[in-house]
C-alpha cells in the first residue's frame, strides 16, 4: 500500500499543494484529477522524487521512503521521453543495465516479452522517431516496466490522442493490472477516462 501523508508543495509564494494525504491499496488504481494548475503533476512529481515537497511523507507498506532515492516507483511521462538516438530495445534495456547492473541478456528477454504483450514485437530495432503516439506510449510503459517497479505513475498518458488510442491506453492499464498486480497513479484531465480505469479518484483543487 503507497500512503502520502501530509503532502504540502510551495513554489516561492505560490501554495500549490496543502496538507493532502492519499492512500492508494496494493494493485488498485487511483486516478488524480482536477483543472488545469490544480497540482495534478506537481502531486505525482512529489511521489516520484522529481519535486522536493516542503511537507510531507512516503510510506510504501508501512515503511517511510526517499521518493528521490528508491526503485519502487516507475514514471511514464506525458511526452514519453524516449531517446531519439537509440533504438525501443535501447530504450528500454539502458536503465536496468546501467542503474541496476542486470545482465543485459536477461533485461532484453524480459523487454521482448513485454513488447510481445503489448503489440510492438518486430519494433525493437527501429527508432522513436518511426513509431506512431500510440507506439511511443507504449514503449515508454514497457521502459518504465523494465526497472520492475512496485508503482507505475502516468502523467496525462492520454493527453495527445485520438479515442481509439484513448482506449487502448484503458486497456493497457488495466491489463497491468490483472496480470502484474500493478499499483499505478494516473494523473489526467479526463473524467470518463479516469471513471473507466479507477479504482478511486482523487480530485485536486486549485488553491490560487
Amino acid at each position: 500500500m503507497l500512503e502520502v501523508k501530509n503532502l504540502t508543495k510551495k513554489f516561492e509564494d505560490r501554495l500549490v499543494l496543502n496538507d493532502l494525504s492519499i492512500t492508494v491499496p496494493d494493485d488498485e488504481i487511483l486516478a488524480i484529477v482536477g483543472p488545469s494548475g490544480a497540482g495534478k503533476t506537481t502531486l505525482l512529481r512529489c511521489i516520484t522524487g522529481l519535486e522536493t515537497p516542503n511537507q510531507g511523507e512516503f510510506f510504501w507498506n508501512g515503511k517511510q521512503f526517499d521518493p528521490k532515492n528508491n526503485d519502487l516507483i516507475g514514471v511514464v511521462f506525458q511526452d514519453y521521453q524516449l531517446f531519439p538516438n537509440l533504438t525501443v530495445m535501447q530504450n528500454i534495456t539502458l536503465a536496468p543495465t546501467m542503474v541496476k547492473k542486470e545482465p543485459l541478456k536477461e533485461v532484453k528477454k524480459r523487454a521482448e516479452q513485454m513488447l510481445t504483450q503489448l503489440g510492438l514485437q518486430g519494433k525493437e530495432d527501429i527508432y522513436p522517431f518511426q513509431l506512431s503516439g500510440g507506439q511511443k506510449q507504449r514503449v515508454a510503459i514497457v521502459r518504465a516496466m523494465a526497472m520492475n517497479p512496485k508503482i507505475l505513475c502516468y502523467d496525462e498518458p492520454t493527453s495527445a490522442l485520438d479515442p481509439a488510442l484513448r482506449d487502448e491506453v484503458a486497456k493497457i492499464i488495466l491489463g497491468l493490472k490483472q496480470s502484474e498486480g500493478m499499483t499505478q497513479l494516473v494523473v489526467t484531465h479526463d473524467m470518463d477516462f479516469a471513471k473507466n480505469i479507477a479504482d478511486q479518484i482523487e480530485r485536486v483543487k486549485a488553491l490560487s
